[in-house]
């Protein structure tokens, strides 16, 4: 099912035909968008909003809380789900470091993201699987963050094992906004954004975003980002649609993980490289259209989307490891076309006393992989190609779930979910050449007890999957050259979920919830050194506990907070039951000031605990504590100034932190060692924020 330069045409002549359908306000990704009350923060379900959940682990997070967060990097709005963390190991314009339920979920495998729809992972990636990149996010202009953790919604597919987000950019703004940043390290950034209504029912969005930054590198980062969106919109709540165009480039120096010992030795500073000559430059544009009406006595929603995506990533882990002279610099280049649609229909209806509603609907996606390639490469010049490959991959998915109101304190919501992938790998290792294909079903349930009292019981369970990528599917030998038999991968590797929480609201201004999980899937991705990608590992499970508060303490003071612990072990696996960089603690408050005065500000506490860094765990990292905070305030009603501190305390922990093995320049032999990237040091950001 290989779609050519016409097919390519016609997905897109489709999204342009979907933008013309109808007149309307858009659904949100999956039911009709919900109208949030103005309290609706922090991730947590008020009183008339509880019923609506599906798990206490599930919540929708608005502006509110975004716009007065502060936030280093664009991909760390995810920090609003409680127990997320995003960190960086390497320059800031390539994707960030997830970790969430005991995962390092590397750049975003196990964690679906959706972007106004559009799936932001990519399969099969240069760099590794499920490649998660939102440096091109613009916070100002998103309008809700929509969480789901656990494997238990028929919507999510692909990559949704430990849980989704789907992000949602405003259809319009309350007045056009020009914002100007400077801080530390270089750091500039510019945003432009406005709304207009050009009738009834019909208007536009754009925003545009730019900056630079070198941060506190040795060698300065030189990051030059731009992302731009535009919105068409029309209709109204019963019919409607939306039509938009965005694109996002990068390109910047990296400042990779570095070994313990050459810091020690004073070989380079904490903030140095030992390779000068690495980093990356990345785009993606995409077109992307949205309708919903009435269809009969129900609803139905159908949205498409076309991306153009390339990455050019140069990275030396191991130094000098494997060649001695030229060093182990590679370089990963990928570039695809990548199109879908998602179609949705649900009905409602009452017999005698009992709710129900049934949804069904499809999902398809092509990845029309021009280049994923690896190269072995000296000062960004190649010197030998490892592997490079041309791959087709497609994937159909089918859903349905149907949701029965029993009584008013019993409600369900069982659904199933079928998959099927197909790939074609042309390798310039012929032997690596081929096709796969697999299947799975996964079924979803969840019980929904009460309300009583404004409390909450939920019981989720679901199977879900991950897929793995193509190019293992059709392996047979290895090719770094040496000519030995290598054995192929599952394409689609499942995962079984369990949850029991609760929700309460004791008092109008608290919510509290709770959730103890359970996660077991059938083969890991761990990270390669060497290689720089994931790989398939032994199979998995894990457990833990997520507590999260929100307390509206005063009408111009909230506190929320989180705390989440897990635990992850390999099953099988002969080296040792613990996994690499599996975070057994996460914890976070904020406190947030705005009353009807000129001040207003926040205050932002993070705790990474520590983690076993190999499988036996005798070698572990450091916890990393980080204190944000910002103050603002309005000079006149139409502008604003405020100042962000970013690692308040100047803390000298580390973004992250790895453990394998490496030789520097002068080494006679490898040496396993600790590899971290630190987190930068106090910086200090103005913003002069003005509306017209």
């Amino acid at each position: 099912m290989k779609i050519d330069a016409k097919g390519r045409l016609a997905w897109v002549a489709a999204v342009v035909i979907l933008a013309w359908l109808g007149q309307g306000p858009v659904f949100a990704s999956g039911f009709p968008a919900t109208q949030l009350p103005p309290n609706h923060v922090y991730g947590m379900i008020g009183p008339d909003q509880l019923a609506q959940a599906d798990a206490a682990s599930a919540g929708v997070v608005t502006q509110e809380q975004i716009e007065n967060r502060p936030i280093s990097r664009p991909a760390e709005v995810l920090e609003v789900v409680p127990g997320l963390i995003a960190t960086q190991h390497s320059g800031d314009g390539k994707a960030n470091q997830y970790f969430l339920r005991g995962f390092n979920l590397d750049h975003g495998t196990d964690l679906a993201a959706f972007v106004d729809g559009v799936p932001n992972n990519l399969r099969t990636h240069a760099h590794g699987q499920g490649y998660n990149d939102l440096n091109g996010l613009i916070p100002e202009l998103i309008d809700t963050i929509e969480y789901r953790k656990g494997p238990y919604y028929a919507e999510d597919g692909d990559f949704a094992s430990a849980g989704s987000v789907r992000i949602r950019y405003a259809d319009r703004l309350p007045q056009p906004v020009y914002q100007l940043g400077v801080g530390s390290d270089g750091y500039v950034r510019a945003l432009l954004a406005g709304s207009h209504e050009l009738s009834a029912g019909r208007g536009v969005m754009f925003g545009l975003d730019a900056g630079k930054y070198d941060g506190a590198w040795e060698k300065p980062e030189d990051t030059r980002r731009i992302s731009m969106i535009g919105k068409w919109r029309g209709g109204d709540e019963a019919q409607g649609y939306h039509a938009e165009f965005s694109a996002y480039r990068n390109r910047w120096q990296s400042s990779d993980q570095i070994p313990l010992r050459a810091v020690a030795s004073a070989a380079v500073g904490r903030y140095g490289q030992i390779d000068p000559d690495l980093g990356g430059d990345t785009s993606r544009y995409t077109l992307a259209g949205e309708y919903h009406g009435a269809l009969g006595s129900g609803q139905l929603l159908v949205n498409a989307y076309y991306t153009r995506y390339s990455l050019d990533l140069f990275s030396n882990f191991t130094y000098f490891l494997d060649d001695p002279v030229a060093g182990d610099q590679f370089e990963q280049a990928d570039e695809r076309d990548y199109y879908g649609a998602t179609a949705k229909y649900v009905q409602a209806w009452t017999s005698g006393a009992i709710t129900q509603a049934l949804a069904v609907g499809l999902d398809a996606r092509i990845d029309d992989i021009g280049t994923v390639g690896l190269f072995h490469t000296r000062a960004r010049q190649r010197l030998g190609t490892t592997r490079l490959d041309r791959v087709n991959e497609q994937s159909l998915g089918l859903f349905a779930s149907y949701e029965t109101q029993w009584t008013p304190w019993l409600r369900s919501v069982a659904g199933l979910r079928w998959d099927a992938y197909r790939t074609d790998v042309n390798s310039n290792i012929v032997e690596n050449s081929g096709s796969a294909s697999d299947r799975r079903a996964s079924p979803k349930l969840s019980l929904i007890l009460g309300p009583w009292a404004g409390t909450q019981v939920f019981l989720n369970a679901g199977r879900g999957f991950h897929s793995n990528d193509a190019r293992g599917a059709t392996l047979r030998v290895d090719p770094t050259g040496t000519g030995e038999a290598a054995f192929a991968q599952n394409l689609l590797v499942p995962s079984t979920g369990t949850e029991i929480g609760l929700r309460t609201t004791p008092t109008p201004n608290l919510t509290l919830s709770a959730a103890l999980w359970q996660l077991k899937i059938g083969s890991e991705l761990v990270f390669s050194g060497d290689g720089g990608t994931t790989e398939p590992s032994f199979p998995s499970q894990r457990h833990g506990l997520e507590l999260s508060m929100y307390w509206q303490a005063r009408p111009w003071l909230a506190i929320d907070a989180d705390y989440a612990r897990s635990m992850a072990r390999f099953d099988g696996n002969p080296a040792g039951s613990r996994i690499a960089n599996a975070i057994e603690r996460v914890a976070s408050v904020g406190v947030q000031a705005k009353g009807n005065g000129r001040w207003s500000g926040s205050l932002r506490y993070r705790y990474l605990g520590p983690a076993p860094l190999i499988e036996d765990g005798s070698v572990r990292s450091h916890s990393t504590t980080l204190l944000n905070g910002e103050i603002g305030y309005a000079l006149t009603p139409a502008f604003r100034l405020s100042a962000e501190v970013l690692n308040l305390l100047d803390s000298k922990s580390n973004d992250i932190s790895y453990f394998y093995a490496s030789r520097l320049r002068g080494e006679s032999e490898a040496v396993a060692d600790i590899h971290f990237h630190p987190v930068e040091p106090r910086q200090l950001r103005f913003t002069l924020r003005g509306t017209f």
